[in-house]
Parts: C-alpha cells; sequence; structure tokens
C-alpha cells in the first residue's frame, strides 16, 4: 500500500515543478514521484560506489 506524505517546498521550486509537469504533459504529483525516485536511484549508486573504495 502506498505511503502518502505531504512537502514544503520554496517558491521557486515549486514553481520548476509546475513547468516541468507542463512541459512533459504530467501531474506536479507525477513529476515529484519522477524526482524522488531518480534521487533515491543516485543515492543508491554513490553508496554502491562507496563501497567498492
Amino acid at each position: 500500500m502506498p505511503t502518502s506524505y505531504s512537502v514544503v517546498l520554496s517558491d521557486d521550486h515549486a514553481r520548476e515543478i509546475r513547468h516541468l509537469a507542463r512541459e512533459n504533459n504530467l501531474r506536479e504529483t507525477e513529476v515529484l514521484q519522477q524526482l524522488v525516485d531518480l534521487g533515491l536511484a543516485e543515492l543508491d549508486d554513490s553508496i554502491r560506489s562507496d563501497r567498492v573504495r
């Protein structure tokens, strides 16, 4: 079951989210989900590369 979070963003970040949503014909929630997914993937990659060193 999905978990719901509430996020407070600066006006600049909110504008960027809206812009990305319009530009890609997505809902703002979809943009936020993709950004979270990308950030977590980047974090996973970083952790893995630190273990290899």
